[in-house]
């Protein structure tokens, strides 16, 4: 019925068009056609009520098309009229969705059948629809690609007053179209629309550029379906360019939400909201990864070639995602670790350099971008999660210390990272330490993970896993509970792993055992079966593991650790009950423990020095526990300690060694068996003296204690007394004593002398402390010390004598705070009580001169171990105190009595005490650098007696310092030659050096500390080799944060040209004096160490230069250019390329010894002509730098080359690199010179000097004498043959 009602309405249409055709009164021809306009209205009113009373509303399209043949004009019109009305009908969303796609469906059937013009008119029809913004449904576009097709499948379409093909007027479609403005709801139909559209590459790029831009006015809801349409447009090309501009979106927004964080009450777009998106994003990305290679390769492409753009969250949070995917794992990782490195080097590089930080901002953190991209992780990135922690356990294994010579390590243990390697390692525990935090699914895997590491890598140092550990454990004790069966399984295999491991283990997991009873009893299991173990290593590890334990379960009234070192009342003592345990409890545990550590007295020496050096500690922390420790170190004592008065020596030296054969081993340390008792002892007394007035009630427990402190006290007393009376020979090690190390006597003589020389230290340390300052007791101490010095003595002449000359003398066992005192009363005590008895000691110069050795031995095993020997030796407060204290005394020694004031030192082969308070005070300034770099300016401030001083700036405090040191120098450099003392010039320069670092370059005291040291160079004309090199490298170090180098490194070398000489002999005026006479050779090397840095700084700008877009001009373009439009960086380049080029014009004209210097003077010449050849590759060429290498260097260059080949026999491999960079250079020269159409080569000489050469004379005389002797030798010839 519906078939033959649409059929009947086109048979009256027809009717009406042919009674048009024959009418010709316009009136009628005008009704007829609103009569037609009508029927058509009324055609499309019935289709329209058909589809939205959702009829078969395709079946009256199909008759309508049907009844209009295209081949007839009105059927053409017809379908045209029924294209116009559908389209806007689909997309006024009034329609079920079924009934729009079958009308839509049907229309795409009938489209490649409608002719040009009308293809035309409904594409202009969409085009008009998209730019007022009528596309919002977009179910009608789905038509718009087959219309396009077929559009471009036409031969002509009228445009304008001329035609065009079908594919040219597609594409000014699209142009009209992506040119326009669309509405912000169309773009992600449009994005969908174009997918099914032919586009060429050109077409395609503007497109997705113009999708691009539009994301800005997009919600942010819908960023991810639109990046979802863009990917898969991505799959016709254009894939880098889809990706970087996602990854710029990301980046701007993420950027305005860091500004916006900073002003809560201004924020558009919330943090969550914008998580959440990216991380959906991120799916999208690596699901398209996953089913397009291509696009993967091109993203890690991308990302390796844009070196201007750096990474930024959201595209490491993208790589660690791709990384998921195992066939990009590898390649993602390893572009992660090259690009931390590199910035990491590129920070420090661009820190070290005044010219840089002027020339670059600040380089881009990519630790900071890392380890925001763990922080934004926590809203739902678990796609990231994973990757995170791979890429942190890289980067600690990759980065973290390396075992060096038999498995020591070889970076000495630092507060803080300062290599690019080190600070690598670092980011990579903050990663695994962040993730831990905010993801609980990965804790598991991180912990065991760390707790493996510990177990396997037992060749390789693991402290950097020990301090991760530590660190999860002080922030997260409670999370880290519940895998605590990790830590129990770790405990197990204790005695098998390196002591130094098991210390740093123990001491992480520490605050755990207070709380988890049952990993405290596991410990204790696996210690007491370590106790028996075979191994050393085992029974060491249990003795470090028992120490640890008695410091952390105190028993009730112990003393909290920070009140150790206060003064004591009677209210300070109480009560530290934990949480799990009582002090009953405690005390039965520790007294349990103390029973085990008993039967460790009876085995090696090494098991026994570790309870030594542990017991001091254990009673500092315990106190409760110092009756059970003292009786201990009593009993143990009394075992060597001999009682009769009368006897010398006091002690039984024999049974402190074992013979086991033809060997003698080391039984019972003994001195520091009395080193632990004497300090526990005064502690103790101490304690008890400064707590004695609240404690009445308890007499009978100090009975007690007074009866092994009286019993020790004597004890000490007569080996006092009785050490003074014995004679070396007492102790069979006189002069004739056999010391050698190859036979069983001079290995017990030499045992036997290290302790008696221990014990003789650990005596002046007692009697010094109890002596209260008494004439008498210094009086012993010096006898003492003179007894200790003969030993010493024959013990250094023996070594000197024997084969083993590289021994090193035994660690003093002097306690760090005692060698504090000790300056404290020798150099500074002023109290009139105290100046007869300390004249005692001052006497003697050998004794004062002694306690300097010992503070420099104390700072030095600071600075490389971080710790030092004896009490309070682990404290990095404790120790950092004593530095200030023995900073000041030696300070205030050295300025107030210089080394030339003193008579000694200059007789002596000795050195002076104001030489050794110097190395002292540089030992301390770089241990402090190094140790404590948060600190240096409370280290300085306790120098200084002014209350003012603490106001200062750090810049303020060094220059006072600095001044002094200057004035130390000055006084050096203005005496005369003979009173110069190269050793303390040397040592001032160091400091100078050091404290350097420490000013603020831009401040005024740089400018004038960098003013004096260049007046100093100038004038200076002492031959002192190592303080001419020390001087210079000062002044090129402070050169280098001040302004570039190369002004200074020309003026040098025309020094080193004025005094060397040259074929022509030609002088010049002197700059600097330090270069003239004996120094020449280690100035030229250290120039020529300087000129390989500005290399390496040109270098490094010339590959930012290159890095910082894709879209590099031409070198001919560069050629052309004038020199007025370069950009500060190449300007930089060409300055400092012009003057060094002038200084290496000098040195290659200058008469240099061969060796090390000709050597390294050709390999920076080859890396000179190799960095011109690249900058006439990637970067502006300027006429002046071709002029100068041309006409001024390369000439010489050869002319040195013949010299240096002239002087030496052998053939160095510098020679032929220089020739081919040199060839190389000038090949591109020509290149460059046809292209840009400007000679270039106008000043260059061509190359004559090659690896082998003609020497024209040489060749002519020979030919000669050939000539002549064949005229002499042909007569006989003949005459043979006749």
């Amino acid at each position: 019925m519906l078939c033959f009602y649409a059929q009947f309405i086109i048979i009256i249409i027809i009717i009406f068009f042919f009674f048009f055709m024959f009418k010709k009164n316009n009136k009628i021809i005008n009704e007829g056609y609103l009569i037609y306009k009508s029927l058509l209205l009324q055609l499309t009113a019935l289709i329209t009520n058909a589809a939205l009373k959702g009829k078969d509303s395709a079946a009256l399209m199909k008759a309508i098309f049907r009844g209009s043949p295209i081949s007839s004009t009105d059927g053409a019109s017809r379908r045209l009229c029924v294209y116009k009305h559908c389209i806007p009908l689909c997309e006024s969303g009034d329609l079920q969705t079924e009934v729009a796609s079958d009308i839509i469906g049907l229309l795409m059937l009938e489209t490649h059948v409608l002719p040009g013009p009308a293809l035309a008119a409904l594409a202009s029809l969409f085009v008009d629809a998209i730019k007022v913004g009528e596309m919002g449904n977009g179910k009608s576009l789905e038509l718009f690609p087959t219309i396009l097709t077929a559009l471009a499948a036409k031969e002509a379409i009228a445009y304008g007053k001329g035609e065009l093909s079908g594919d040219e007027y597609k594409k000014q479609l699209i142009n009209s179209l992506c040119a326009s403005r669309w509405d912000p709801q169309c773009v992600i139909h449009l994005t969908t629309m174009f997918r099914d559209v032919p586009l060429s590459p050109e077409e395609l790029q503007f497109l997705i550029e113009k999708v691009l831009r539009m994301f800005l006015k997009l919600d942010l809801q819908e960023i991810p379906p639109l990046i979802y349409q863009l990917l898969l447009l991505a799959a016709k090309g254009c894939k880098k360019l889809v990706l970087e501009g996602i990854i710029a979106y990301f980046r701007e927004q993420d950027l305005h939400q860091k500004k916006e964080s900073m002003d809560v009450e201004v924020q558009t777009i919330p943090q969550d909201q914008l998580r959440h998106v990216e991380g959906t994003a991120i799916l999208h990305v690596v699901f398209a990864i996953r089913l397009d290679h291509e696009l993967g390769k091109e993203f890690l492409k991308s990302l390796k070639v844009s070196q201007g753009q750096p990474l930024c969250p959201f595209s490491i949070a993208l790589l660690l995602s791709v990384a998921r995917i195992q066939h990009y794992q590898e390649q993602v990782f390893e572009f992660l670790k090259g690009a931390i490195i590199k910035n990491f080097k590129d920070e420090q590089f661009l820190h070290g350099s005044k010219l840089l930080q002027d020339l670059l901002p600040p380089c881009h953190s990519i630790s900071q971008m890392i380890l925001d991209t763990v922080k934004n992780s926590v809203f739902g990135w678990d796609h990231v999660t994973q990757s995170l922690v791979q890429l942190g356990f890289i980067l600690m294994d990759s980065f973290g210390p390396k075992a060096g010579p038999f498995g020591k390590t070889i970076e000495a243990p630092t507060t803080a990272a300062k290599t690019p390697s080190q600070l690598a390692c670092q980011l990579g525990g903050q990663v695994l330490l962040e993730s831990f935090k905010m993801h609980e699914p990965i804790r598991g895997e991180i912990l065991e993970q760390v707790l493996n590491r510990l177990v396997t890598k037992t060749a390789s140092p693991v402290t950097h896993f020990i301090e991760l550990l530590s660190n999860i454990v002080m922030s997260a004790p409670m999370i880290l509970l519940e895998s605590s069966s990790k830590v129990t399984e770790t405990f197990d295999q204790l005695s098998f792993l390196p002591l130094s491991t098991v210390q740093g283990l123990l001491k992480a997991v520490q605050p755990l055992l207070k709380v988890s009873m049952s990993l405290k009893d596991a410990l204790i299991l696996v210690l007491r079966k370590a106790m028996f173990s075979s191994q050393l290593d085992g029974r060491k590890s249990a003795v470090s593991g028992f120490l640890l334990l008695l410091k952390n379960f105190r028993v009730l009234g112990s003393l909290a650790p920070s009140q150790c070192s206060q003064a004591l009342t009677s209210s300070q003592v109480q009560a530290d009950v934990h949480s799990r345990y009582n002090s009953a409890a405690n005390e039965s545990f520790c007294l349990e423990i103390l029973s085990s550590l008993r039967r460790c007295l009876g085995q090696q020496a090494d098991v026994r020095l570790m309870l030594y050096e542990g017991f001091h500690d254990v009673l500092r922390r315990n106190s409760q526990l110092a009756s059970s420790i003292m009786h201990t170190l009593l009993s143990q004592l009394k075992r060597y300690y001999e009682p009769e008065q009368d006897l010398l020596p006091p002690m039984k030296l024999e049974s402190c060694i074992s013979a086991q054969g033809d060997q003698v081993f080391l039984q019972e340390p003994l001195a520091h068996l009395f080193s632990c008792t004497v300090h526990c002892l005064l502690w103790h007394q101490s304690l008890g003296e400064n707590a004695r007035g609240g404690m009445d009630d308890e007499d009978d427990e100090e009975e007690d204690e007074g009866g092994f402190q009286d019993e020790l006290h004597a004890i000490l007393e007569s080996v006092t007394r009785r050490m003074i009376k014995s004679e070396l020979e007492d102790f069979e090690l006189d002069k004739s004593a056999d010391f050698s190390m190859t036979t069983s006597v001079g290995v017990k003589n030499s045992i036997y002398a290290v302790l008696v020389m221990g014990v003789y230290e650990v005596l002046m340390e007692y009697n010094f402390t109890i002596g209260n300052y008494s004439k008498n007791r210094f009086e012993e101490i010096l006898e003492l010390f003179k007894r200790y010095q003969k030993l010493t003595e024959i013990l250094r002449e023996k070594s000197g004598k024997g084969r083993t000359p590289h021994s090193k003398p035994p660690r003093s066992l002097l306690s760090m705070g005692f060698v504090s005192t000790l300056l404290t009363a020798l150099f500074r005590d002023s109290a009139q009580s105290h100046e007869e008895s300390l004249s005692v000691l001052r006497s003697s110069g050998e004794f004062m001169r002694y306690s300097v050795n010992v503070a420099l031995q104390k700072v030095q095993q600071l600075e490389e171990t971080g710790h030092t020997d004896g009490p309070e030796g682990q404290s990095p407060d404790k120790a950092f105190r004593y530095l200030c204290d023995i900073t000041s005394v030696l300070m205030w020694r050295y300025t107030n009595i210089p080394s030339a004031v003193e008579d000694t030192g200059k007789k002596e082969k000795t050195q002076s005490i104001s030489l050794l308070c110097l190395e002292v005070l540089l030992r301390v300034f770089s241990t402090v650098l190094q140790q404590y770099p948060s600190k240096v300016s409370n280290f300085l401030c306790s120098l200084e007696v002014e209350e003012e001083a603490e106001k200062d700036s750090l810049t303020e405090k060094t220059a006072f310092y600095i001044r002094q040191f200057q004035r130390s120098l000055f006084s050096q450099l203005s005496g005369s030659e003979e009173d110069f003392n190269s050793k303390e010039a040397q040592l001032l320069v160091s400091i100078l050096s050091l404290l350097a670092g420490l000013l603020e370059p831009s401040s005024q005291q740089f400018v004038q500390f960098i003013t004096w040291t260049v007046k100093i160079c100038k004038e200076t004309s002492f031959e002192d080799i190592p303080f001419s090199r020390g001087l210079l490298s000062l002044l090129f170090s402070l050169h280098v944060l001040y302004k570039s180098p190369v002004s200074v490194l020309w003026e040098m070398c025309q020094d080193i040209h004025s005094a060397l000489g040259d074929i022509d002999e030609v002088l010049y005026q002197t700059y600097y004096s330090t270069c003239i006479h004996h120094c020449r050779i280690c100035t030229e090397l250290l120039v020529l160490s300087q000129v390989g840095r500005v290399l390496d700084e040109v270098d490094w700008l010339i590959a930012k230069k290159k890095g910082q877009s894709t879209s590099e001009k031409t070198a001919s373009e560069g050629a052309t250019q004038p020199a007025g439009q370069q950009d500060p960086v190449e300007k930089a380049v060409t300055l400092q390329l012009g003057t060094l080029l002038t200084a290496l014009n000098e040195l290659v004209q200058t008469a240099l010894p061969t060796g090390a210097c000709t050597d390294t003077l050709l390999r920076e010449l080859g890396r000179t002509y190799s960095i011109l050849t690249t900058l006439l590759k990637y970067v502006r060429v300027t006429y002046s730098s071709v002029k100068l290498s041309g006409s001024h260097l390369t000439p010489q260059c050869y002319c040195f080359i013949t010299y240096v080949q002239a002087k030496i026999i052998r053939q160095t491999k510098a020679i032929p690199s220089l020739i081919y960079n040199i060839e190389q250079y000038e090949k591109f020269l020509i290149l460059l010179s046809k292209k840009s159409k400007v000679n270039l080569m106008q000043y260059m000489k061509l190359s004559t000097s090659r690896d082998f050469r003609i020497n024209a004379a040489t060749l002519q005389t020979a030919m000669q004498e050939q000539q002549e002797s064949q005229q002499v030798r042909a007569p006989k010839k003949k005459r043979r043959k006749q």
